[in-house]
């Protein structure tokens, strides 16, 4: 658009993509300084520079922060304070909504906030119900009550993660009844200060974990035309009931067991998953916010959006985080020691905040990137998703890739039966560990043999080394054994042998050994290597009757650790040195503990020295990337130590809680 530009970051983003993206950036300090609005505005003046944008987060939807830029002359690119502020709180945005004719959920949205009072209110509203912030947003602050004995520690729960993510009034809630089986349902709109405002189509997000979206996709599936219509001009009625400018998006509950909607709260910013709408309309909403928040008109009328609804088809954007789905979606941070992704086009986006070598820090979002895939139909947008989702490589942290191909072959979702509870719904499926074909095992003893011998000679110069180490070993001959450290596998911990024999230049016999299976040999495999770095190296190898192509990822600071691509499918290992052989087999550590999942703040103990629990019992609750989460004893035991206090700062892998002797090692 031919505007100059600047980026802000913060300490912990000093050396982050998009501090490098502008041809000015600068500095805020520590890592809340995104939030400090005071700062970014005299910054913003002392440098003449004339409107903000303030992207997704918490700023952008701060009335306070758009009132002081109108009051230093700063355009705010977003809507005006007064629509903030009414649509921010939400208690306020159901009196709107209700007085303009949009259905809201049945509730409480009071100033009694006694815990025995919005007990009560509870009891009135009738179990489940929901518990949020005021100021609520992302599923900070939100539980769900299934019981009135449980109603207090949730509140308490609910109101201290609040206050940590939104501040000082964060911990006012509201109670609303809870719809058993939800779809969350949201209309991207748009306003101009002319009075027009289009609905830009709706966005299912059923699909979620902690009350946070993983899918986003539009249209919503099995949505009839008369709901979906009437979603559009509800969502334009409430922008319009408080004078909404900019992008917003309204989100409603769709009950699925009664088609009934109601309002549940309206986003005043644009959010994460505009990118989804963008697809199927043809449209860039940031260049609309720019001309909108310079005083033009809307660029298409709601007829002309509609037509290219109905001509673009759908689109489906996954989000891609740094966290263990295995591990109850624990976030996770470190450095991307590999990434390789999909290949871009017309129908295939990628907005990635991170490329290989960057680090993924503890103190915000653990999102890293987004892809987005359009089709003629849902079904192709399905199956677009599956195959680039095959395409990504990450090593170095956990991510929620091969969950999200889970979720893509999942034949519930593919029909489209989707609703907020569907992880937990389908979770014997979206959980069920895959086996390991031998063939990766041999792909990864090839890989290091190529890689230890020689980069560039690779595999086909093998046949004048010795390969074998120690006194066991015999010309041309090499044993390795791995153990199995993914978690999304059925053989996780298992140990497996592998022999390899050269027969010829890049022609080998391999043989497999595993427990409780009968040894499996490939003879005549012909295998070629090429190390492009010093972590990586590709693999073509042909079995007798496939080919196989392979990427092996070695840590840099940890070279016991393998990661191997195959197939679109990654698999983790562990390569074990021949003395730890018996130990890898079976033998117990003397002392158990259980260690911390990723960096975190210690927020409290729930267990004391020496005390008995059982297995599944909380032991400490720890809060990172502003998430409270609760570690659980993994056995029945005693314990012998706790190793922090409340408040205390600790390292990802940190000892938290000690087991009495006798008792094995737990890694979290």
């Amino acid at each position: 658009m031919g505007i100059a530009t600047t980026t802000l970051y913060t300490d912990a983003d000093a050396r982050s993509q998009h501090a490098g993206a502008s041809p000015h950036s600068i500095g805020l300090g520590p890592p809340a300084a995104y939030l400090d609005g005071d700062r970014i505005i005299a910054l913003a003046r002392r440098r003449g520079i004339q409107a903000l944008h303030p992207g997704y987060g918490f700023l952008s939807e701060n009335a306070a922060f758009a009132r002081k830029c109108a009051d230093a002359g700063i355009v705010f690119v977003g809507p005006p304070p007064t629509a903030m502020s009414e649509m921010g709180d939400k208690a306020r945005s159901k009196e709107i909504m209700t007085a303009a004719g949009v259905p809201c959920v049945p509730g409480y949205h009071g100033g009694e906030q006694e815990p025995a009072q919005l007990l009560s209110r509870a009891r009135e509203v009738r179990f489940p119900v929901l518990l949020k912030s005021v100021k609520g947003g992302g599923g900070k602050g939100m539980r769900i009550v299934e019981r009135e004995e449980e109603f207090e520690a949730q509140l308490r729960s609910a109101r201290a993660e609040a206050r940590a993510s939104f501040g000082e009034g964060g911990e006012v809630m509201l109670v609303e009844r809870y719809v058993v089986r939800p779809r969350h349902v949201e209309v991207q709109v748009f306003a101009d200060r002319h009075g027009n405002c289009v609905a830009l189509g709706e966005r299912d997000c059923s699909v979620q974990r902690r009350h946070q979206k993983i899918l986003e996709e539009s249209p919503a599936p099995l949505l009839d035309d008369l709901t979906r219509k009437d979603l559009w001009d509800k969502a334009r009625t409430a922008a319009l009931a408080v004078g909404y400018v900019g992008a917003g998006t309204v989100e409603f509950i769709l009950d699925k067991d009664t088609g009934e909607f109601f309002f549940m709260e309206m986003n005043t910013r644009l959010q994460v998953e505009h990118p989804v709408s963008e697809m199927v309309t043809g449209t860039d909403l940031v260049e609309w916010q720019f001309r909108v928040a310079a005083g033009e008109r809307l660029p298409l009328t709601q007829d002309e959006i509609e037509t290219r609804i109905n001509e673009r088809g759908a689109a489906i954007e996954a989000r891609i985080y740094a966290e263990n789905p295995e591990k109850g979606f624990f976030p996770d941070s470190g450095k991307l020691v590999h990434l390789a992704t999909p290949k871009t086009d017309e129908d295939v986006r990628i907005d990635a905040g991170f490329v290989e070598g960057d680090t993924v820090s503890e103190a915000y979002d653990g999102m890293i990137a987004k892809l987005i895939v359009r089709g003629r139909d849902r079904e192709t947008a399905i199956r677009k998703m599956y195959l680039a989702l095959q395409d990504y490589e990450v090593v170095g942290l956990s991510t929620n890739i091969e969950f999200l191909k889970r979720l893509c072959q999942s034949k519930a979702f593919i029909e489209g039966d989707v609703e907020t509870g569907f992880i937990e719904k389908w979770r014997s499926e979206l959980f069920e560990a895959r086996h390991t074909d031998n063939e990766v095992f041999v792909q990864a003893a090839l890989g290091l043999l190529g890689k230890e011998l020689d980069k560039n000679a690779g595999l086909g110069e093998l046949s004048s080394e010795s390969l074998g180490f120690g006194a066991a070993s015999t010309q041309n001959q090499r044993r390795f054994a791995f153990r199995v450290r993914d978690d999304t596998t059925a053989e996780e911990g298992d140990v497996v042998e592998v022999q390899l024999t050269q027969r010829g230049t890049s022609l080998f016999d391999a043989r497999v050994s595993r427990k409780d299976t009968d040894p499996e040999t490939f003879e005549n495999v012909v295998s070629e290597s090429r190390t492009p770095s010093t972590t990586k190296t590709t693999l073509t190898t042909f079995y007798p009757s496939t080919r196989i192509e392979t990427t092996v990822v070695q840590n840099p600071d940890d070279k016991e650790k393998l990661t191997i691509f195959q197939h679109g499918v990654k698999t983790e290992l562990e390569l074990i040195a021949p003395q730890w052989f018996e130990k890898a087999l079976g033998l117990k550590e003397a002392t158990a503990s259980v260690v911390a999942p990723m960096p975190c703040k210690i927020l409290r103990n729930e267990v004391a020295e020496g005390q008995t629990v059982e297995k599944g019992a909380p032991l400490v609750v720890i809060e990172s990337m502003k998430m409270e989460t609760v570690i659980r004893s993994p056995q029945d035991g005693v314990i012998k130590k706790l190793a922090h206090k409340e408040g205390d700062i600790c390292k990802a892998g940190t000892v938290l809680v000690l087991f009495e002797e006798g008792q094995e090692h737990i890694e979290q």
